[in-house]
C-alpha cells in the first residue's frame, strides 16, 4: 500500500511537471517543451494506473489531481508572478488538507 502512494505522488508530481512543460510548449511548436509535456505526462498517468490498482480510484484520482493543483499553483506563485493574497492562500491550504485526509481516511 505504502509503494502505490508512493507512486500516486509521484506521478502528482509529473503532473505538475507536465503543466509547467504545457506553458512554455507554444503550442507544441518548442519541441524541448514538448517532448518534456509527452515523457511527464505518459509518467504521471502510468502512476496514477498503477497507484489505482491499490488506492481506491476515485481518492487515487482525487489525490492525483490535488497534487497537481495544488503544485502547480505554488509553482506559479513561486515562478511566474501569480498572486499571492490572503484568499488563495487559505483555499490552496484547504486543498491540501482535503489530499491529507483523503490519505488518511483510505483503506
Amino acid at each position: 500500500m505504502n509503494m502505490a502512494w508512493f507512486l500516486l505522488i509521484l506521478g502528482g508530481l509529473f503532473e505538475v511537471g507536465f503543466t509547467i512543460c504545457l506553458r512554455f510548449a507554444d503550442g507544441f511548436r518548442n519541441l524541448p517543451w514538448t517532448l518534456g509535456f509527452l515523457v511527464c505526462v505518459t509518467l504521471s498517468m502510468g502512476l496514477l494506473e498503477r497507484a489505482s490498482r491499490t488506492i481506491p480510484l476515485g481518492t487515487a484520482y482525487a489525490v492525483w489531481v490535488g497534487i497537481g493543483a495544488a503544485g502547480a499553483m505554488v509553482t506559479g506563485l513561486m515562478f511566474f508572478g501569480e498572486s499571492a493574497g490572503l484568499l488563495r492562500i487559505l483555499l490552496l491550504l484547504g486543498l491540501i488538507m482535503c489530499i491529507a485526509g483523503l490519505k488518511l481516511t483510505s483503506q
